[in-house]
C-alpha cells in the first residue's frame, strides 16, 4: 500500500469517525464508542474492496455488507454517506421523528444498507444466508458482516457459525470488532469471553488476527480471505473503543452516551486537527 493510498484510508476514517460525532450529537443520543472503533475498517471496505456503486444501491450483483453490531450505525451512515448514498447533512437527522436514519439500520428506508439489524445475533445469521444464496446463484458476491465482542456471547452466532462452516461459505467474511468493551463492563467480566479466535477455528472458520486500526494488516487479512477456498473466513480485529477521541478511547460510558457541548468541541477540534495534517 503506498503512501498516498494510506493517507487517503486514514483521511477518510477520520471523515467516518467526524460524521459519527456530529450526529451522535445532534441526536443528543447514540452509541459513539463501537461506532469510532470500526471507523477505520468501514473506511477501507467501502473506498477499496466492495463492489458497489451508490447510483445503484439495489443492483443485485452488488456485495453485501451487514453490520450485525446494529447499535454502531452512526459508522455506517457516515461511511455510506461519504461514499455518495445519501447527503452528508442527512447525518444531522440522526434518530429525529420521521428521519430515514435511525438509532439502527432500516434496509427499508436507507440506501445501502442491505441487512435491518439491532437484535444482536440476527445480522451474522442474514450474512450466512446471503452468502450461501449467492453460491447457490453463482453470482460472485462476496459477504462482508461486522460483529461486536460483546455481541458473540449470542448463542445464536455461533448457530450461524455452523451453519457457514458447513456449506464452506467461502464467500462470507466476518469481521469481529475486538474492543474488549460492552455495554456493562469489560467482555471478559461481563462473560468471561476468551480465546475468540481459537473458539471460532474450532468452528471451522479461517481465522486471522489483526490490528483492526491498521490499514496494511486490513488490506492483507481480506486479501487472505478472498484466497481461501475451503470455507468461511473471520478476522479478528484488535480495536479501541472510541478510537480517535482522547477522552473516549478505552472508557466504557461511551458505549450509549452522547457528547455534551462541551465535548463536542474537544473531540471535533481532536479530529479536525488530524484531518488537516493529513490533507495539508
Amino acid at each position: 500500500m503506498d503512501i498516498d493510498c494510506l493517507k487517503s484510508l486514514k483521511s477518510l476514517a477520520c471523515k467516518i469517525r467526524i460524521g459519527v460525532l456530529e450526529s451522535v450529537y445532534g441526536a443528543k443520543s447514540g452509541h459513539p464508542g463501537g461506532s469510532l472503533s470500526i471507523a477505520d475498517l468501514l473506511a477501507y471496505l467501502y473506498s477499496r474492496e466492495l463492489n458497489l456503486n451508490p447510483k445503484a444501491p439495489q443492483d443485485p450483483n452488488r456485495d453485501r455488507f451487514v453490520l450485525s453490531k446494529g447499535h454502531a450505525a452512526p459508522a455506517l451512515y457516515s461511511v455510506l454517506a461519504h461514499m455518495g448514498f445519501f447527503k452528508l447533512e442527512d447525518l444531522k437527522s440522526l434518530r429525529k421523528m420521521g428521519a430515514f436514519l435511525q438509532g439502527h439500520p432500516n434496509m427499508n428506508s436507507t440506501p445501502g444498507v442491505d441487512m435491518s439489524t439491532g437484535s444482536l445475533g440476527q445480522g451474522v445469521s442474514a450474512a450466512c444466508g446471503m452468502a450461501l444464496g449467492a453460491k447457490l446463484d453463482g453470482s460472485g458476491v462476496r459477504v462482508y458482516c461486522v460483529l461486536g465482542d460483546g455481541e458473540i456471547e449470542e448463542g445464536q452466532v455461533w448457530e450461524a457459525l455452523m451453519f457457514a462452516s458447513h456449506y464452506k461459505l467461502d464467500n462470507l467474511c466476518l469481521f469481529v470488532d475486538n474492543n474488549q468493551l460492552q455495554i456493562d463492563g469489560s467482555v471478559q467480566e461481563v462473560a468471561g469471553l476468551s480465546k475468540i479466535p481459537q473458539k471460532f477455528e474450532s468452528f471451522g472458520f479461517n481465522v486471522m488476527q489483526i490490528d483492526g486500526h491498521d490499514f496494511e494488516q486490513i488490506e492483507r487479512a481480506v486479501n487472505l480471505a478472498k484466497a481461501c477456498k475451503d470455507g468461511p473466513s473471520a478476522i479478528v480485529m484488535k480495536t479501541i473503543k472510541g478510537k480517535g477521541v482522547s477522552y473516549m478511547e478505552n472508557n466504557v460510558s461511551w458505549h450509549g452516551c452522547a457528547p455534551n457541548e462541551e465535548q463536542f468541541k474537544l473531540a471535533k477540534a481532536e479530529l479536525d486537527s488530524i484531518l488537516a495534517q493529513l490533507e495539508g
